[in-house]
């Protein structure tokens, strides 16, 4: 059975479209696996058949269909997965692409999505911007428990601050994500930490960097290395800002 993602917008709203396409679908033996409304404005529909002929013929159907303009349809994209499931697409910033925002009300969201991101084998590096006390921390951890996938920090001051110097032996499977936080790492450390934070950083696993602006203007790394760029804020208006950290030192409170 091969998946496709169908999303509609409808041009004229009048009672029973959706039955007649539920209908439609039904006669040509193609499944409803799942259905959400989209952003208030659209309507999304996972379906599933084993049969291509008539998936094209149902697409064909579809622009007969005055009433009802086709978004998309395509084979299900993650972002297309979560669409369905919270009812509405992740933000995307127009211009980085790989750059996806996030404010506190959607921590399901940006749980669920962090959560595919962890299950991709090899390399993987993810990068979230914050303020503090927003949420950054209990939202990597917990994609990683949804992903069923082990955390160790690297860095952190999330109960007390974390600076280690080696990984335990049981640390260097495939399943672990490594957590470190840039200003830690790079401002509050030791050498030996910065040596480890290097060997992990070759690691080929799932590797998330928290405040990567300041992991970045520290080290040797670019912004370009990133894979995957989370914004997490309060609300839609506020800036992300580190304008209180400096280099050698931070008053920067990250707890």
């Amino acid at each position: 059975m091969k998946e496709w993602y169908f999303e509609y917008q409808l041009l004229e709203n009048r009672p029973g479209i959706l039955g007649d396409i539920s209908s439609l679908l039904g006669m040509l033996s193609i499944n409803i696996m799942t259905i959400n409304g989209i952003d208030d404005s659209r309507r999304g529909m996972l379906l599933s058949s084993d049969n291509d002929d008539q998936v094209e013929r149902f697409k064909s159907i579809l622009h007969t269909i005055g009433s009802v303009s086709v978004t998309k349809f395509r084979e299900p994209r993650v972002r297309d997965r979560l669409a369905i499931r919270h009812g509405r697409y992740i933000e995307r910033d127009a211009a980085e692409r790989k750059t996806f925002r996030f404010i506190r009300r959607e921590l399901g969201l940006l749980v669920d999505f962090m959560a595919e991101m962890y299950k991709r084998e090899g390399h993987y590096l993810v990068g979230i911007r914050g303020m503090p006390r927003v949420g950054k921390t209990e939202s990597v951890v917990a994609a990683s428990v949804c992903a069923n996938k082990r955390w160790s920090f690297i860095s952190s001051t999330l109960l007390r601050q974390t600076v280690r110097s080696q990984l335990a032996e049981d640390e260097l499977g495939g399943d672990h994500i490594f957590i470190i936080d840039g200003i830690v790492s790079t401002m509050r450390s030791t050498e030996k930490h910065r040596t480890l934070v290097a060997e992990v950083m070759r690691q080929p696993v799932v590797k998330v960097v928290e405040h990567p602006d300041i992991f970045v203007r520290e080290t040797e790394y670019e912004l370009k290395d990133f894979d995957c760029i989370i914004e997490l804020r309060n609300d839609e208006n506020e800036k992300i800002t580190y304008d209180v950290v400096e280099p050698g030192f931070s008053s920067f409170d990250i707890s």
